[in-house]
């Protein structure tokens, strides 16, 4: 090993080609990269050019970079607005329920199916809980829509056979919230599993044993070797939802929203898409997407730095 104090002519030269020859060597494995390279530059980082239009007064025959500064207008412009504090409520309300119930749904559902001895019994579960994933919102909005629907819905047709009248379920606001947890869990639990169930399958199986032959229990293993041993994994995910807190689901919250429930419904993705694209106010609506990236970024590195203190469970 040379000491830094000590230079040699044509070295770091020698360095270059070392690690010219590595690539070179390697160059299949960088040509398969090379297309997820190439699509994070396009559609992920390129379009960081555009979030010039938040601090523009954007005009379309100006262009960015001819458009007149506008400082922070717009963002000014969003705090004093009448619906900012709905579309935060909204959006904090639907994504703090989704955290509350649907997190825990996947590990509930992983230790369920881990507990199944018999393994084509395993299978059949988990291929029927992984199944809803596939389907797209579109799809999944549509059937709730003709199951709930107070005219030719099943629900519906059940409640006129026991003659009750029929409720517009889809409608009402006070459901608005329980319809999108439930379809929320209903879609995403089985693949959310999926992760739990690789967890749990690296945990020793000699762990068990052991506690078995000191008189432990399935509730005793389950809280003193099973939970514990996922805590990484839970604490990693965690973040990620906590971190996510301002995304509520947009593609779910669009397609089942109704100005019936609008007032419960507006969130920030759907009021961005309103303001920018309906209404043509593309600066202010960039600048709302700014603020609530800004915002989550904040958050992801406030709670990793929070969970590094406090359980040594961080991404970073």
């Amino acid at each position: 090993m040379v000491p830094k104090s000590i230079v040699i002519p044509g070295f770091e030269q020698l360095k270059k080609n070392r690690k010219l020859t590595r690539i070179w060597q390697f160059r299949h494995i960088y040509l398969f990269i090379l297309p997820a390279i190439l699509w994070f530059l396009v559609f992920a980082y390129y379009p960081m050019y555009g979030i010039l239009i938040a601090f523009k007064d954007y005009k379309f025959n100006l262009g960015i970079l001819g458009s007149p500064w506008a400082g922070f207008k717009y963002f000014e412009q969003f705090l004093n607005d009448s619906s900012f504090y709905d579309v935060l409520r909204n959006t904090l309300s639907i994504s703090a329920l989704k955290l509350i119930f649907g997190f825990p749904a996947p590990l509930i559902l992983a230790l369920m199916l881990n507990a199944v001895m018999h393994g084509k019994i395993k299978r059949v579960f988990q291929t029927i809980s992984y199944l809803p994933h596939f389907v797209s919102w579109v799809v999944v909005v549509t059937l709730l829509q003709k199951i709930l629907s107070p005219n030719v819905g099943l629900i519906n047709d059940i409640r006129y056979q026991m003659g009750l009248d029929p409720i517009f379920f889809m409608g009402k606001p006070e459901l608005f919230y329980p319809l999108v947890i439930i379809s929320d869990i209903w879609k995403g639990v089985g693949w959310g599993s999926i992760i739990y169930l690789a967890a749990l399958t690296n945990i020793d199986p000699h762990l068990y044993e052991a506690a078995e032959i000191d008189g432990a229990g399935r509730w005793s293993k389950l809280f003193k070797i099973t939970l514990p041993s996922l805590t990484p994994t839970i604490g990693i995910l965690l973040i990620f939802s906590l971190s996510g807190i301002l995304n509520a689901g947009f593609d779910q919250i669009w397609l089942m929203q109704s100005p019936a429930t609008l007032s419960v419904s507006e969130i920030l993705d759907t009021y961005v898409l309103k303001t920018g694209l309906q209404q043509g106010q593309l600066a202010y609506s960039t600048a709302i997407g700014l603020f609530k990236s800004a915002i989550s970024l904040f958050l992801i590195v406030a709670v990793n730095k929070i969970s590094k203190r406090v359980s040594d469970v961080s991404l970073w």
